[in-house]
């Protein structure tokens, strides 16, 4: 199980990597998080950074005017939002490399705790 709160920091560019796919809705990005073993992101938690990417220039919006049904706001990459996920997506790599450095036991640990 997951922390909430890893997900937290890393969810606006979690957000840009699946529009780096192509233009889609806020449900829909909800599925592709959660298909991509990242639990359920409410609403609550997505929203507000669709609209602080979307402030700062790193997506675009667009209304969809379905014949049946309501509107749909999609959520597109703009320039800007390719280099955010570029220069962020180094930035969380190279994060993670440490800390699972880190974490993950040496090999003389290993040997210490074999009986």
């Amino acid at each position: 199980m997951r922390d909430p709160q890893w997900l937290r920091g890393v969810l606006p560019l979690l957000v840009l990597a699946v529009l780096r796919e192509g233009e889609c809705y806020g449900y829909d990005l909800t599925r592709k998080l959660e298909a991509a073993g990242l639990g359920t992101v409410k609403g609550g938690s997505l929203y507000p950074v669709l609209a602080r990417l979307e402030a700062d220039g790193a997506v675009a919006i667009r209304w969809s005017e379905p014949t049946s049904g309501p509107a749909r706001k999609y959520y597109r990459l703009t320039p800007a939002g390719h280099e955010q996920l570029q220069a962020g997506a180094s930035r969380w790599l190279a994060f993670t490399e440490h800390a699972a450095a880190l974490l993950t036991p040496s090999t003389s640990e290993l040997n210490d705790a074999t009986p």
